[in-house]
């Protein structure tokens, strides 16, 4: 049960470090990395034990009647992502504390936000149970928000937070769906039972893991919804670090790897999967050769990365598996790295445009080495992990190697691999070159070398990446415990730094030379970029998407929300009658639904007084209905609630009888108060076959109704709960049963009552006192001169007739001139976000070609 002390320890912590920050400064990051570093810690301890295939199992009760339970089962994979997820966390943390100032601005929301992260992370990965994990998805989506709008004086941070929010919590809703239908297919919502005994095919099926893969899909930037992770690059460094190479971009990837197992070799699945990781891969890659912000080339080399996870972790066999693995482990280490050098330069520099830096390679020597081996591992270069994974990768989709792939797919796939390669070779060196090269042209920045501690993070993160290569056999045990249950091909695949001469070795070989080749021709590969035709971006199609659900809703709301209380109460009714009111009618008919009866017959009565009381009842009814003035209706209604009561006296209920006569009696009272300000009788009244229509609705909503009540009360077949309130009310220390109820068994209920009432009472004094005609003052008619009739009419005060004509009148206007200025801002908020991305698309575009140009005029 260590684990769920170390979930509630990151909780703890979260709320604890705020009010320390004003003490400690920036320290307060190294008490925010404890709850990670200490799962960091347990993870590794219980490493041996889960690869000789013993998964860590805990349990906590959650909603022990529904058999719901937060179940937590590591394995190899809960385990590598673990060590990412808190291992890399806690060295981020304590990156943060060299990288903030003490006086930044809400050091402690952010630290005690990204600790709740990191345990939401830490729960999302471990987790045994889909609804579990679909609570710690939507908290990292929460935390991830509040995290990259930290800044939220700037526009373009809250911009980039929503749009990330929308982005993976909208379709975390559609990927829960997915969860309800594949447990229901299944009959079980445990994680490790559903791969292991997956459900039979059909549509309920493939439905189910076409949601959850869009919800996947999303969190793991994969094209077209990767629009969300470069935008998200306004958080702080260490954030993105944290979340977009270590953390929450894997939750996406993490769960296309753990339902592989048991659903790789379902046909939507494999389409679905390798399709969009291999087109992400491309786009990615491509969109990154043309970023002049090291931070910006970071963002799309991590969605061609993520786009690579994904096709490994969905493929399914034992090959892509260790892959798969391999390229989790090297990304969290290379790419963390990255974004940590990158915020050194921006700390020290002020800046990370690739056209405004040079020399850095010769002043931070230290920084550039390490640096160079995280941008190696990137590029697949021995002896760096990056270049086993790699290996494994391509090994996977050799034509022939992968079971249950035809050949000609496999041979697609290893054709974008190979080119996503070169892409990626290409911006590795693209990012060492605008970071650490050396341009006469470019002026020398001044600023300070930094600390040993500050640099110490991302050489760190370095070391591990030459480490993990040198002896990947570590690395491999990992990979083997996810990969073995994985199909294999025709022997085990093992990462290793040398399988001899190879395909894959061969075509490692191709992707280096002509990744050479696009560096040295970086200024025509920017003259072609330029030249491309602006397809459709995918941001301003999340615009359009966000502005047509908003145009929709406007004209719905326009057309549903009348102001008519009359309609609204019609739709009601109408619904009712429509489902479950079409659903009994049926049963009836069919005999699915037996009338209830008894041997004695139906009984009509059991005291000819409810007769009388029915009889006053319905008499009363219709003559509200048809009483035009308000204060009859009133009194009416009264008598009707009166006879209720009277029902309640002949059933042996007197005490609810009393308290109804109580509540009857102060309603009419008050009502009497507010219909003092209305007029005399109703100014709308329905008639012809509107007024017929009205009769039917209610008519037959009131036979439905009786009818329910009726058969449900003769479908019990268990004593009712309330045979035992007597004993129970006994025990209690209480002699009236109504009263112990309300004051002890539904004591929380009654108190809500009791507040609903006494707001109601609040709101209806103000209503009578507020604006009393003895406090209104007749301005003399010179000062009113000039006015307009509608202030003149403000000034003297509607009287009780035009009251609710006013009302209405300007009611109406004032939702008119609403919806005319949300509808008049909506495209401009679309077009101005448009024209804002088209703005970077060409800064960007313009400054890579200038920035290649001037750098190869210069050569």
């Amino acid at each position: 049960m260590l684990l769920p002390a170390i979930l509630a320890l990151h909780a703890a912590a979260a709320v604890l470090l705020p009010p320390l920050a004003g003490r400690l400064g920036a320290r307060i990051f190294l008490l925010a990395g404890l709850p990670p570093a200490a799962a960091a810690v347990w993870a590794l301890a219980h490493t041996p034990a889960i690869l000789d295939g013993t998964p860590v199992h805990a349990t906590v009760a959650w909603a022990p009647a529904l058999g719901i339970a937060f179940a937590f089962r590591v394995d190899a994979l809960a385990l590598a992502m673990t060590l990412l997820v808190s291992g890399v966390g806690a060295i981020i943390f304590g990156y943060c504390a060299a990288y903030f100032h003490a006086d930044e601005r809400g050091l402690g929301r952010l630290a005690a936000v990204m600790v709740l992260f990191a345990g939401s992370m830490l729960g999302l990965v471990t987790t045994d149970n889909l609804f579990a994990l679909y609570v710690f998805w939507e908290l990292t989506s929460v935390t991830s928000f509040l995290l990259v709008g930290h800044d939220d004086r700037k526009e373009q941070a809250r911009r980039a937070a929503t749009q990330a929010l929308v982005t993976t919590a909208g379709t975390g809703l559609l990927m829960l769906i997915g969860f309800v239908m594949l447990g229901w297919a299944a009959g079980d919502y445990s994680i490790s039972s559903l791969v292991a005994d997956p459900p039979e095919g059909g549509p309920w099926l493939t439905a189910a893991l076409v949601l959850i893969l869009v919800g996947a899909f999303a969190k793991s930037a994969q094209v077209p919804m990767h629009f969300w992770l470069p935008g998200a690059m306004i958080a702080p460094t260490p954030v993105s670090a944290y979340l977009h190479a270590a953390a929450m971009v894997k939750g996406g990837v993490y769960l296309v790897a753990r339902l592989a197992p048991g659903f790789a070799e379902a046909g939507v699945w494999q389409v679905l999967v390798l399709g969009v990781g291999l087109a992400t891969m491309i786009v990615g890659g491509w969109r990154a050769l043309r970023q002049d912000d090291l931070k910006l080339l970071l963002a799309y080399g991590t969605v061609s990365q993520l786009g690579f996870l994904t096709l490994l972790g969905g493929a399914g066999t034992q090959v892509a598996g260790t892959a798969m693995i391999g390229a989790l482990l090297a990304h969290g280490l290379f790419k963390s790295g990255l974004f940590l050098t990158v915020g050194i330069i921006d700390h020290q520099t002020g800046t990370r445009s690739i056209s405004r830096l040079t020399g850095l390679g010769r002043r931070m020597p230290v920084l550039a080495a390490a640096a160079c081996l995280s941008a190696a591992s990137m590029a697949g270069l021995p002896p760096l992990i990056g270049f086993a994974a790699k290996e494994a990768a391509l090994e996977a989709f050799v034509p022939g190697a992968a079971p249950g792939l035809p050949a000609p797919a496999s041979a697609v796939e290893l054709a974008g691999l190979v080119a996503a390669s070169v892409l990626t070779f290409a911006y590795s060196a693209r990012f060492l070159w605008g970071a650490f090269g050396d341009r006469p042209t470019v002026s020398e920045r001044a600023f300070d070398a930094p600390s040993a501690a500050f640099v110490a993070a991302p050489v760190g993160l370095a070391a591990l990446s030459l480490a993990l290569g040198a002896v990947p056999a570590v690395a491999d045990a990992l990979a083997q415990g996810y990969a073995h249950a994985l199909p294999t091909g025709e022997k085990p695949y093992h990462l290793a730094l040398w399988h001899g001469v190879t395909p894959p070795l061969l075509l490692t070989a191709a992707v280096v030379a002509i990744g050479v080749l696009l560096f040295a021709k970086r200024r025509t590969v920017g003259r072609i970029q330029n030249a491309m035709p602006r397809w459709p971006d995918a941001e301003y199609g999340y615009h359009l998407f966000i502005h047509g659900i908003y145009s929709v809703a406007l004209s719905v709301t326009r057309r549903t929300q009348s102001g008519s209380l009359p309609v609204y109460l019609g739709i009601i009714l109408a619904v009712l009658l429509v489902l479950p009111g079409a659903r009994l009618a049926a049963g009836l008919v069919t005999g699915e639904i037996a009338i209830p009866g008894t041997e004695e017959g139906l009984r009509i009565w059991d005291s000819p007084l409810e007769l009388l009381v029915t009889v006053v009842i319905v008499i009363t009814s219709v003559a509200t209905v048809r009483e035009h003035r308000r204060f009859p209706a009133l009194i009416l209604l009264s008598v009707l609630g009166f006879g209720i009561a009277g029902l309640f006296v002949l059933h042996g209920a007197p005490d609810l009888a009393l308290t109804l006569v109580l509540v009857e009696t102060l309603t009419t009272i008050i009502l009497v108060f507010v219909l003092r300000r209305l007029p005399a009788t109703f100014s709308v009244r329905p008639g012809g076959w509107g007024k017929r229509l009205t009769v039917l609705l209610c008519s037959a909503a009131g036979t439905f109704i009786a009818i329910s009540l009726w058969l449900m009360t003769a479908a019990r077949t268990a004593d009712p709960v309330s045979t035992e309130y007597a004993d129970l009310a006994k025990k209690a220390g209480g002699t009236n049963l109504v009263n112990v109820i309300l004051a002890d068994f539904r004591a929380l209920d009654t108190l809500g009552e009791i507040v609903v009432l006494a707001t109601a009472a609040v709101a209806v004094a103000s209503l009578v006192l507020l604006n009393r005609r003895d406090r209104i003052v007749d301005e003399p008619a010179a000062e009113n001169e000039g006015e307009s009739p509608e202030g003149a009419e403000g000034a003297a005060g509607p009287g009780p007739a035009d009251t609710g004509a006013l009302a209405l009148r300007r009611r109406t206007a004032g939702a008119e001139g609403a919806g005319a200025e949300t509808a008049e801002r909506g495209p401009a908020r679309e077009g101005e976000a448009g024209r804002a991305a088209g703005a970077d698309e060409s800064a960007d575009a313009g400054t890579a070609a200038d920035d290649e140009g001037s750098d190869d005029d210069r050569a």
